[in-house]
């Protein structure tokens, strides 16, 4: 829900962007000179905002004829500054890229402004690490936007981001976490077949369709598995990793983004020594 919140309140941003653009181009009787305004526009590149690297993490807003963007923040992390630098670079790589397609159009003009909207969200925090998600999406033309899901596990003590490469960096635990997760999304996605009502004869190949999307988004590489989150227990210890799957990678568009949860017992024979105090036994 609070993730579900936090791209709300994006998207509300940028529907007052929309708004202030469509105040601020309103003509008036008084402007004799409109034309040549608005060929002066048509030719004109909007100008680049200027980027702050470094310093407090500042919500942005931003709206021009060809695209607007949205970015959200989480409060009370100045105090981890490589951490703020860790989400403000993906910010920007997602932005730079946007800017990069807008650059495309020339003076062409989209049927709809190319946007990004991304809003970051603090999941859990404990003395050890804080968890921030990222979720959005980009929209540069097409039928439907580009997801944006990302997690960022950072160990306080360490002062560093806790990767899924550094928590298990043996290739034969992906294995092992690779099989239980597409065992528990083929489940899901029978669940989904059966509660959608589809034909009992087109269950089947409907499930096996996806299934080929699930070997091929839960394959043994670290990558495929970047993206997860610690579930605590009571005691503040990981008794479970919630592992993210954005769109495309373990199913269609439809889907959405999807959460396999592998449990503490499978995954501590796996993980780094140094990391596993953090673990529930």
């Amino acid at each position: 829900m609070g993730r579900l919140l936090g791209v709300k309140a994006v998207q509300g941003l940028l529907v007052l962007a929309v708004l202030a653009g469509c105040t601020q181009r309103a003509p008036t009787t008084a402007e004799p000179s409109e034309p040549a305004a608005e060929a002066a526009a048509a030719t004109t590149p909007p100008a680049e905002p200027t980027v702050v690297q470094s310093g407090p993490l500042e919500d942005a807003i931003e709206h021009a004829p060809a695209y607007m963007v949205g970015i959200s923040y989480p409060r009370g992390l100045d105090a981890y500054p490589e951490l703020t630098a860790l989400i403000r670079g993906y910010a920007q790589d997602a932005r730079a890229e946007l800017m990069q397609a807008v650059s495309g159009l020339g003076n062409d003009k989209p049927a709809a402004p190319y946007e990004l909207s991304l809003a970051f969200e603090t999941v859990l925090q404990t003395p050890d690490l804080i968890v921030i998600s990222a979720d959005g999406s980009r929209y540069t033309g097409g039928a439907h936007a580009e997801p944006l899901v990302a997690r960022f596990v950072w160990l306080f003590k360490e002062r560093k981001q806790l990767t899924a490469q550094a928590l298990i960096p043996d290739p034969a635990g992906w294995e092992k976490i690779g099989g239980e997760v597409a065992t528990q999304l083929h489940a899901a996605a029978t669940q989904r077949v059966q509660a959608d009502r589809v034909p009992v004869e087109e269950q089947a190949e409907q499930v096996a369709s996806v299934d080929r999307m699930i070997a091929e988004g839960t394959a043994p590489q670290v990558d495929n598995f970047a993206q997860f989150v610690p579930v605590l227990n009571a005691s503040g210890q990981i008794a479970a990793v919630r592992f993210v799957f954005p769109p495309y990678q373990v199913g269609p568009y439809s889907d959405g983004t999807q959460t396999a949860e592998v449990p503490a017992s499978t995954l501590v024979p796996w993980v780094a020594p140094e990391y596993a105090h953090l673990f529930a036994r």
